[in-house]
């Protein structure tokens, strides 16, 4: 597993990392003992980067993550949590000093541990990035221990932009094969400013592992089945906001470019082949999905007819839907 800077920090992370969504929760039904397993597994493979927040499965997931780190060791491994979601309603004027550092020092005793290596701001409103005195308070924390670096989790390119006027370690967006426009209006930018690219959905909710077909069918509890069309929260979080019959024709012209390759895997290197994005955070509810994550980083270099391919597939099929959205 090759390991990439985290933006100023100093910290070198595997490129290919563990996100703990699903073994929190809204993913269907997953048990304690195959969310360890996951995780182990992830480690076991030289993962040693974790993305989680205190509301998977309200505090489920950063548990767990405390309980597989406390038996095993932590040395090497960088937690990243995130905060702000449990504002209700989600609006900018619930974003106090006080109530994100209730949140933070939740995290701390959830994952057990003295500092929160990084904290995200969760997707929260627009209006919060044009508030100084949020990251302000973000900057005290840091002064205080509780933090040892801070970012953001965004919804919009847009966001991500205005987020880099203040002095975060991350910047936490949707990217994969059915979402690049970060590619030409954001990584530049990042790169410059040395702020780490965690490349979230790389999976498009499980679209780009080729598994699904329109016969797939989701618990009541999945977001893939109660988010479908934004209910919940922004749709673009579920299958990365693209049509389900589209995403799937879009898969079937991808089979051809991953040849004897698992899409899955050539959908996460080929997230690699940009050197702006610092790690992938693909989810896993199991050893096997988890293994099979980590050997995506293991696969060759896609070849610039293939780059060609999946960039024809997104202009033809995916872009009218997704591009000017987010």
């Amino acid at each position: 597993m090759q390991k990439r800077p985290f933006g100023k920090t100093g910290w070198q992370v595997s490129e290919i990392g563990f996100g703990a969504w699903a073994i929190g929760g809204s993913w269907g039904d997953v048990s304690d003992r195959d969310a360890e397993a996951a995780l182990n597994a992830a480690l076991d493979e030289g993962m040693t980067f974790i993305d989680t927040a205190d509301v998977y499965g309200d505090g489920r997931s950063e548990k767990l993550i405390a309980r597989v780190l406390k038996s095993r060791g932590r040395d090497g491994i960088v937690v990243a949590t995130k905060a702000g979601r449990k504002i209700n309603p989600h609006v900018s004027a619930g974003y106090t000093p006080a109530a994100i550092e209730g949140y933070v020092d939740a995290s701390l005793r959830n994952l057990e541990v003295d500092a929160l290596d990084v904290v995200q701001l969760h997707c929260p409103p627009v209006e919060v990035y044009y508030r100084p005195e949020i990251f302000e308070a973000l900057d005290k924390m840091v002064a205080k221990g509780k933090l040892k670096s801070y970012g953001v989790s965004v919804e919009k390119i847009e966001e991500a932009i205005k987020a880099l006027e203040y002095p975060i370690t991350s910047v936490q967006i949707i990217f994969n094969m059915f979402r690049q426009r970060p590619i030409e209006h954001f990584f530049a930018r990042a790169r410059e400013q040395q702020v780490a690219i965690i490349a979230r959905v790389p999976l498009a909710s499980g679209l780009l592992t080729g598994k699904l077909s329109a016969q797939s069918t989701f618990a009541a509890d999945d977001h893939r089945q109660f988010n479908r069309h934004g209910e919940a929260f922004d749709v673009g979080e579920t299958f990365s906001g693209v049509p389900y019959d589209v995403g799937l024709q879009a898969v079937e012209e991808l089979r051809a470019v991953a040849g004897n390759v698992p899409l899955a895997q050539l959908a996460l290197r080929w997230i690699l082949m940009f050197d702006a994005v610092t790690v992938a955070i693909p989810g896993a509810k199991n050893r096997e999905q988890a293994a099979g994550n980590a050997a995506s980083a293991a696969l060759p270099a896609l070849t610039d007819a293939q780059m060609n391919a999946v960039r024809d597939i997104y202009n033809r099929l995916i872009k009218p839907h997704v591009h000017q959205r987010w």
